[in-house]
């Protein structure tokens, strides 16, 4: 069947937000539990519910509530003035738009922080709806959240690529039945993806664009 739905994961795909991401961990961290930790362990498991990767700093679930609670004070204080797209996203969603393509969004961020950023950006016109956490029974990297983005979109998941950076994406997409696209430009290498077997490598958001129309 052809692709007729775009799947696509935000921070780290669609949306720049790795500084902001990594500033607010190591804000949290050291204001809170008073430690400083490498930022490859902060950054290890961005792209699954936020508060599931404060569990690796913490003991007690009090302690990850409000690790949370300071992560994101800083966070949303400074979200709106950083948040970004990756170069060509935007050019690239208003073609794929007019090709005739539904996309939309499956993220482990909160729906209303990520559509926040979309709109800021640009993007959310051209999207058909988004998928956040919390909205499934089940978070990345198990197939719920895809699935649940398919239906949103009216389409079965063999119709539609997923788009992400992490291995999570990646994973969650190949269980749901999607093609996967591994987006090279993100926060995970190349080594770090190629064990998920995407089916698709793009290093750019415009080389993307230009496969899916060839």
């Amino acid at each position: 069947m052809p692709i007729r739905g775009l799947l696509f994961d935000n921070d780290g795909t669609l949306v720049d937000t790795h500084d902001l991401i990594l500033d607010s961990m190591r804000f949290a961290t050291r204001t809170y539990l008073g430690r400083v930790i490498p930022d490859e362990r902060l950054m290890a498991k961005v792209g699954i519910p936020l508060a599931d990767q404060m569990l690796d700093f913490t003991d007690t679930i009090e302690q990850r509530d409000e690790l949370l609670r300071v992560y994101r004070e800083y966070n949303h204080a400074h979200h709106d003035t950083t948040v970004k797209l990756f170069p060509g996203v935007l050019d690239g969603l208003r073609v794929l738009r007019e090709a005739g393509f539904k996309m939309g969004v499956v993220t482990s961020k909160t729906h209303w922080l990520a559509q926040r950023g979309l709109e800021i950006v640009g993007a959310w016109p051209y999207l058909d709806g988004l998928i956040g956490a919390g909205e499934c029974a089940e978070s990345k990297p198990h197939p719920g959240p895809i699935l649940a983005g398919a239906e949103m979109l009216g389409l079965p998941p063999e119709d539609c690529l997923y788009i992400g950076d992490a291995p999570f994406d990646i994973h969650a997409g190949n269980a749901a039945g999607c093609l996967t696209v591994a987006a090279e430009w993100g926060m995970f290498s190349h080594d770090e993806l190629a064990p998920e077997n995407p089916d698709w490598w793009c290093p750019d958001f415009p080389t993307f664009v230009e496969r899916l129309l060839a």
